[in-house]
């Protein structure tokens, strides 16, 4: 599911691509292309839960060629099957909804068996490979925890599968890695605790699904007016208006729009979500410049009575 705190990402990203490019692409382009980026995000969401499918059918493969060789051992003929027999697995393979969209969206991992094996491989080595094995239990709950180990301390943060996304689509990047593999994990949560409808739809409610395509445009149609407010606030004993960073600019023309259009979201939330995306995009200094500007900017709003809401 795409939770605004990556809404806001991707609108910031789509807005500074904008800018930069905007000679060449209209502001339509640009909203289509937000939308896709949005589709892009839940395609990953159920491309990663087709991964765990795809090694697994790897494992099976492995075995099973292991007990058609010349020379087999009893290892090989009397293999250990707890990791392809996984519970989890099996309720992902029965998922109808899952099916249909891997089905609709031509959604494997089969077409690159080297990335496969490298990442099966890594899974083998794993600590969490060998207790898993080790361990006669064959619970629903043990076999879900194992995957949700496997995300949290292998493939989230796996540089090699990074690379593979972003090499596949342009719209992947480590923040949709970072947020899909948790929705994952949330997702065995759920299939673990018997949730009848465990796949996470792409947004939660309609309202979310609009809030995107709504702050971006309110950004476009804002922007003289935000620009102007950015500028009176900015302390040119601290700040020099000519060499504020591009992004530092783009980060409070979106919160200014979030700030002016949507009522139902408090200020604090709008401020405090932008100054953690001023963080982790911009300079260390970022966060205070976006922190002190926009505080600013919507005090003398609420004095002024241009918003009213807390």
């Amino acid at each position: 599911m795409i939770n605004r705190v990556l809404i806001r990402i991707k609108v910031v990203q789509m807005i500074y691509n904008f800018m930069l490019t905007r000679s060449v692409k209209s502001p339509e382009m640009a909203k289509n292309e937000l939308q896709q980026s949005f589709d892009k995000s839940y395609e990953l969401y159920n491309y990663l839960l087709k991964l765990i499918l795809d090694l697994t059918e790897l494992q099976d493969r492995y075995l099973d060629e292991a007990k058609h060789k010349f020379l087999p051992t009893r290892e090989d003929l009397y293999p250990n099957m707890k990791f392809v027999k996984n519970k989890l697995v099996k309720l992902l393979q029965e998922n109808e909804q899952l099916q249909l969209y891997f089905k609709e969206h031509k959604l494997s991992w089969k077409d690159n068996e080297i990335f496969l094996k490298l990442m099966l491989n890594k899974i083998h080595k794993s600590d969490i490979y060998q207790k898993y094995m080790e361990n006669d239990q064959n619970e629903l709950d043990e076999d879900c925890n194992f995957w949700k180990q496997i995300f949290k301390r292998i493939i989230i943060d796996d540089d090699d599968l990074l690379e593979e996304l972003e090499n596949q689509s342009m719209y992947w990047s480590c923040d949709d890695l970072d947020f899909m593999g948790q929705f994952v994990i949330k997702t065995i949560k759920r299939l673990n605790d018997g949730d009848k409808h465990p796949i996470m739809p792409q947004f939660k409610d309609q309202e979310d699904a609009d809030y995107g395509i709504e702050l971006f445009t309110a950004t476009i149609s804002q922007e003289e007016l935000n620009t102007a407010t950015i500028e009176k606030f900015i302390d040119s004993r601290h700040w020099d208006s000519d060499r504020i960073a591009l992004i530092d600019r783009v980060i409070l023309l979106v919160a200014l729009a979030e700030v002016r259009s949507f009522d139902k979201i408090p200020t604090s939330v709008t401020l405090n979500e932008y100054i953690e995306i001023a963080k982790s995009f911009s300079a260390p200094s970022s966060s205070a410049f976006v922190n002190g500007v926009l505080n600013a900017a919507i005090r003398e709003l609420k004095f002024t009575g241009v918003i009213r809401k807390q």
